[in-house]
């Protein structure tokens, strides 16, 4: 009895088997994602009907020349793409089977013309720039499957606008330029944009685009900006200025200092070299005075002690004359070539400019002569 049951449940499951992988089930849920000219499509399928097999799938077209061209051919894949295969502008069937060990399902098609059925993707890009107490909204097109613009395909396409503010304050524009300046709007206010395609040729509609908020400026900002940037202009201008100054002024201290030293000679000097007290004019040699030096010579301290000493005691003795010059008479001057015999380098009238030099005034006041080596 038992054996009899366990047989005919053996052969039971054996021809459930069988009939699985003869009679497999179709694709199910065939479904084709198309946006612009971006085609694929895409199936489920119950695995549990072949388990531990081997499933593949075969995805064909027809198009009007009624001719079925394969595009997937035993693909694993759940999916086939048909982008590159497809003209928007065609009309196709499309079918889709699957495969078991040489086994194959029933074929699900599905009809396809992208002109209508495919959607209407969103813009690609959207930037908001300010302008004042307005906003510029820059749209870039949507793209098709080789990146270029959907109005090569769609030249009646257009841009639907929505901006607000806050929820009472929404508004609508439409347009069909890339770039819109927003109308009506309060400065210093911020608010938030929103762009959807159109197309009224099959009535198509893309999703919005996600919000891009911004503030609104105005034109107290712009005066503003205007004086802040004036100031700080003349504050750099003022350093720059000082900077120079002080450079220059520097250099000219320098060179003051080096052309006109700040110091000056002693007083006797300036009393010697001017022509009187009262004079800053420097004293100046004429032809007389350069005859009546022709020759000085400056002998050793050591060679006039004694003949100083008695000079000056000449000087003391109150005599009206010493014989070598005469206060009264100026033919006491001793001639160039004159034959007078010296005891040495320099005789008793000899005297070193060390000595007459500094005190020129008081020697000329005592005696009225003044002795040089000539």
């Amino acid at each position: 009895m038992c054996l009899n049951c366990l047989g005919f449940a053996w052969i039971l499951a054996v021809r459930t088997t069988f009939l699985r992988v003869i009679f497999l089930i179709t694709p199910q849920n065939v479904t084709l994602a198309a946006l612009n000219t971006n085609y694929t499509l895409t199936w489920d399928w119950d695995g549990s009907m072949a388990p531990n097999q081997d499933v593949t799938f075969t995805t064909d077209y027809i198009d009007k020349k009624f001719d079925w061209t394969t595009v997937c051919d035993n693909s694993s894949r759940k999916s086939c793409c048909l982008t590159e295969v497809l003209h928007h502008l065609g009309m196709y069937v499309l079918r889709v089977r699957a495969s078991v060990n040489g086994s194959h399902s029933n074929w699900t098609q599905k009809p396809f013309w992208p002109d209508k059925d495919a959607a209407l993707g969103p813009p690609s890009r959207v930037v908001l720039y300010p302008a004042g107490s307005v906003l510029d909204v820059h749209i870039s097109d949507p793209l098709t499957s080789t990146n270029s613009s959907m109005r090569e395909i769609r030249s009646e396409l257009y841009y639907h606008i929505v901006y607000w503010k806050g929820p009472a304050g929404v508004h609508n524009l439409s347009c069909q330029t890339n770039l819109v300046t927003l109308p009506d709007l309060k400065a210093w206010t911020v608010y938030c944009v929103t762009v959807q395609c159109r197309s009224n040729y099959f009535n198509k509609r893309s999703s919005f685009t996600r919000p891009l908020c911004m503030q609104t400026e105005g034109s107290t900002m712009v005066w503003w900006n205007i004086l802040l940037y004036f100031l700080g202009s003349l504050v750099i201008c003022f350093f720059i200025m000082l900077l120079l100054f002080c450079g220059f002024y520097k250099t000219y201290n320098s060179i003051k200092d080096k052309l006109f030293p700040s110091g000056q000679l002693p007083k006797h000097f300036q009393e010697y070299l001017s022509d009187s007290h009262s004079s800053d004019l420097p004293r100046l040699l004429t032809p007389e005075s350069e005859l009546l030096c022709d020759k000085v010579m400056i002998c050793p301290e050591a060679l006039l002690k004694p003949h100083l000493g008695r000079h000056s005691r000449q000087g003391s003795s109150g005599s009206s004359d010493s014989g070598m010059y005469s206060s009264g008479d100026s033919s006491g001057l001793r001639q160039p070539g004159s034959t007078q015999s010296s005891a040495g380098p320099c005789d008793s009238e000899q005297v070193t400019m060390q000595d007459v030099a500094p005190e020129p005034k008081s020697a000329i006041a005592d005696e009225g002569i003044m002795d040089m080596c000539m």
